[in-house]
């Protein structure tokens, strides 16, 4: 079996991961675009004029962003996995057990 905590983890990660992509996704990737077709680089601000700025910069932040959501990714799909193949949810110690057809409740007292 698995264990569910650690399986819902890692869907959580790839989940965050997709989602960061898509919000923010497209204000890194404009980065290569500018630096291929106009070798300029401008930084935008909705209340300023546009501010040049070094493309090798912009786009090392965007190596990073990319970076950081591909672990996020990865992690998550690792996680994923650990999640599946575990067999943590199977072994509880007898003591550990809660419920009526645990060893030693007095259960099986009750009715005879």
């Amino acid at each position: 079996m698995s264990d569910t905590r650690v399986t819902l983890l890692g869907i959580g990660l790839i989940f965050t991961g997709f989602l960061i992509m898509g919000i923010f996704g497209a204000d890194f990737s404009r980065a290569t675009i500018e630096a291929e077709e106009f070798s300029d680089c401008y930084e935008y601000d909705p209340d300023n004029p546009p501010v040049l700025v070094d493309c090798e910069q912009k786009i090392a932040g965007q190596y990073l962003f990319f970076g950081v959501v591909i672990a996020l990714i990865a992690g998550g799909i690792i996680l994923l996995i650990y999640g599946i193949r575990g067999d943590w949810d199977q072994r509880v110690r007898s003591q550990d057990m809660v419920g009526p057809d645990r060893p030693g409740s007095g259960s099986e007292d009750a009715n005879g």
